[in-house]
């Protein structure tokens, strides 16, 4: 029997569901066109859910979602999908950013061609009969030479500048995180604002998300930037333009036209005032993924993701939480257990109501990914604290940020006796409570409690007795859990640098019942005991 159930309610392709169903874990269920309250109804038997742009997946569907884990949205934007409420209920957000690159890419190039030389109304224009008169009518504008602002260089953007060079246009690209290097290499020039790219250029085309920053990031001011007689390009979002400037560019005569494959509000009212344009204007239906092998690959894609999430564990796409591909797995993989393991240790021997939790990373580990072994060691110190199934690895930061619990990770240049380590320090006011853990050979291990070196297992039952550094108190220890009946499996011993303070780690094989606990507890120079289960 399958472990885990997915619900496709928007079209896939064919070889996406069979991808799916392939694996014995999953079994699959494709129910299109599902109204809100349908979708509602039903979304709690199952762990995984794939969409488009159709199905929208609200607060009240996830509300309901009691059992999912995943939704894969086959394609880049994943507007339809409430995200923070997503991360709230612990639900992996993954979309196919590399599925339609080429498709959309070409798309925008197409209907840019097609606005410029008017290809749209002069087709029109013979199929009435009108040939001569278009003619005349419907001059175009050469792209050779035309300055091409883009804001976005993402892999859309980056395709599309390579076909306008092509073109023999000059490319000047925005993009926040578009290096210098990268942009020298693209041959691109690198602007540091969207106004320094949009001054002077002749075409404008967009390839960034829809985001509160770039909602109308065309708008009046900027589009007086551009060149008169310049072309608007948009095969990204609707919400990036502000319609009515557009508008008013253009019947201004500044703004010569505009190729849209998405508007703000779609579908688009019959009576939109840019439908009464008749020169340099495109107007598509959506159509940037819409290419058969667009749509084979997003469909194969998101399907492949979501089997790894739920038959390996790998996460790739992943828009609410770090990715851990294959090769990610590899490196910082062991490191998960440990770091789920320092967690929840600090929340056993740290305070309550922590201000902060600082990571830190020593050695060739430094130079990894290692944002999901953080968030690791967060979801683990907040489980412990907060034993309600509320917290997850996907959730985790949201629930720290409610909890006033700073997250920070470093690196550490200073050398250590561990080729790689990991510290997670918990701070409360000037308050400091720190572990530490490697991993010898293939073993993880912990290595460091409260400045107290140790060497003791991630896994098992624990009993932690810190003392005064004095004879005898191990002897009493030891005998009254063999008064008890504990057998000891393993014990580490520690003391300070001055000797005024030790530590005994025993990993003991069944619980220590609490007249145990409350005897040495009252014994004198026994300063905290503690039992806690990894």
């Amino acid at each position: 029997m399958a472990t885990y159930r997915v619900l496709v309610s928007d079209p896939i392709s064919d070889k996406g569901v069979e991808a799916l169903a392939a694996a014995p874990e999953i079994s699959v269920d494709v129910k299109t066109g599902l109204k809100p309250d349908e979708l509602i109804a039903i979304i709690g038997d199952y762990h995984g859910l794939v969409v488009r742009s159709e199905t929208k997946v609200t607060p009240e569907v996830l509300a309901a979602a009691t059992n999912l884990k995943a939704i894969g949205r086959a394609g880049v934007g994943v507007d339809n999908i409430d995200r923070k409420a997503a991360t709230d209920h612990g639900v992996i957000v993954m979309n196919t950013p590399t599925g339609n690159t080429i498709s959309t890419a070409e798309h925008a190039f197409t209907i840019m061609l097609a606005a410029a030389r008017n290809v749209g109304p002069a087709h029109s224009a013979v199929l009435k009969g009108d040939f001569k008169a278009a003619r005349k009518a419907y001059q175009g504008i050469e792209l050779n030479t035309k300055r091409l602002a883009i804001l976005g260089m993402g892999r859309i953007g980056t395709e599309f500048a390579k076909r306008a060079q092509a073109f023999n246009m000059t490319v000047v690209a925005y993009d926040p995180f578009l290096t210098q290097a990268r942009a020298d290499e693209l041959k691109v020039e690198l602007a540091p604002t969207p106004d320094l790219a949009l001054k002077g250029a002749d075409v404008v085309t967009l390839h960034v998300p829809l985001t509160p920053e770039t909602n109308h990031i065309l708008n009046t001011e900027r589009l007086a930037l551009m060149n008169k007689g310049a072309l608007i390009v948009n095969c990204a979002r609707g919400g990036l333009i502000d319609e009515v400037a557009l508008k008013a560019a253009i019947d201004s005569g500044h703004i010569a036209g505009c190729a849209l494959d998405v508007f703000e509000v779609e579908p688009p009212p019959n009576d939109h005032p840019l439908f009464e344009l008749n020169k340099h204007v495109v107007f598509t239906p959506h159509l940037g993924a819409s290419t058969n092998e667009a749509q084979e690959n997003v469909g194969i894609q998101v399907a492949e993701q979501l089997r790894d999430f739920f038959v390996t564990g790998e996460i790739k796409n992943a828009i609410n939480m770090p990715s851990l591909d294959a090769a990610t797995r590899a490196a910082v993989g062991p490191y998960l257990d440990l770091a789920a393991a320092l967690g929840k240790l600090l929340a056993k021997i740290g305070p309550e109501n922590p201000d902060s939790l600082r990571v830190s990373y020593h050695g060739e580990l430094a130079k990894k990914d290692t944002g999901l072994v953080s968030r690791t060691a967060l979801t683990a110190l907040l489980e412990a604290s907060r034993p309600d199934g509320q917290v997850n690895i996907v959730n985790a930061p949201a629930i720290a940020t409610q909890l006033g619990l700073d997250l920070t990770e470093s690196t550490i240049n200073a050398k250590t006796e561990f080729n790689e380590l990991v510290v997670a320090e918990l701070r409360k006011g000037d308050t400091r409570y720190r572990v530490a853990g490697t991993i010898i050979g293939r073993s993880p291990r912990i290595v460091e409690i409260d400045r107290l070196y140790v060497d003791c297992n991630i896994k098992g039952r624990f009993l932690f007795v810190e003392n005064d550094d004095r004879p005898g108190i191990v002897g009493v220890v030891g005998t009254a859990l063999g008064d008890a009946g504990v057998n000891i499996a393993n014990m580490d011993l520690s003391r300070t640098a001055d000797r005024t303070r030790a530590l005994t780690v025993m990993e003991v094989d069944s619980e220590p019942p609490v007249t145990l606990l409350e005897k040495l507890r009252s014994t004198p120079g026994i300063l905290r005991v503690l039992t806690l289960e990894l």
